[in-house]
């Protein structure tokens, strides 16, 4: 994969994911091939990896399958017992090696389904088992912000990563669709402003300043690409 492709505008954009396609769909088969998206809260992660996996499939269908990154957030209890509840979303909030294990079972391809956990964002919890990755799934695309931290705890992760796309949106970018994230749930101003400034825009700048050097990079500037 060529580094830096910038995808500006949207033409310029779906011309560009037409290329990572071509290249993942002319990958070998007889091994799985885990592809890594990252970015920060609100660049898009999601709607990505779901427009990744749809143009996959209308080539093959059953050929890919996502994994969320947030489907190994540590419970509301658990982050409840440590003083990090309002920090939920930061690196040390996840269960790193949980989600290492995933991607080990995944790469060992024995041909057994895989049972990964999915978040549930209308009850903020991740639901254990939620999704099966079978063995016909041979593109894996994993999508989260902290997939290409350098940082000694997710630095292990990257050896697992046969394809990495990192999402590259300007902070005043993300600020605005974050604000209309939580605004669209009923959050007021204060309530917003907090989200913001003690949790969301800090853990963005992080991903912004310390995210290793992604084999692609997606410039996601629309202004409703926040998933």
């Amino acid at each position: 994969m060529a580094n830096g492709i910038g995808l500006e505008p949207r033409a310029e954009t779906d011309a560009a994911l037409d290329r990572l396609v071509r290249d993942l769909l002319a990958r070998p088969r007889e091994r799985r091939t885990v592809v890594a998206v990252a970015g920060a809260p609100g660049s898009g992660k999601s709607t990505l990896a779901e427009t990744l996996k749809a143009r996959l499939d209308a080539a093959a269908p059953g050929l890919s399958q996502v994994l969320p990154m947030d489907g190994f957030h540590y419970d509301d209890q658990l982050l409840e017992a440590r003083g990090w509840r309002p920090r939920k979303g930061a690196p040390f909030t996840f269960d790193i090696d949980g989600l290492a294990s995933a991607l080990d079972r995944l790469r060992r391809d024995d041909g057994r389904e895989v049972a990964v956990p999915v978040f549930d964002r209308a009850l903020e919890i991740a639901r254990a088992g939620a999704r099966l990755i079978g063995a016909e799934a041979r593109l894996v695309i994993v999508e989260g912000n902290y997939l290409l931290l350098d940082d000694p705890a997710w630095a292990g992760l990257r050896q697992r990563f046969d394809v990495t796309v990192r999402l590259d949106v300007p902070l005043p970018t993300l600020e605005a669709r974050l604000r209309a994230r939580w605004a669209g749930f009923g959050y007021d101003e204060a309530a917003i402003h907090a989200k913001l400034e003690e949790n969301d825009l800090p853990n963005a700048r992080l991903v912004a300043t310390r995210s290793v050097a992604a084999d692609v990079v997606v410039a996601n500037t629309g202004p409703d690409e926040a998933r």
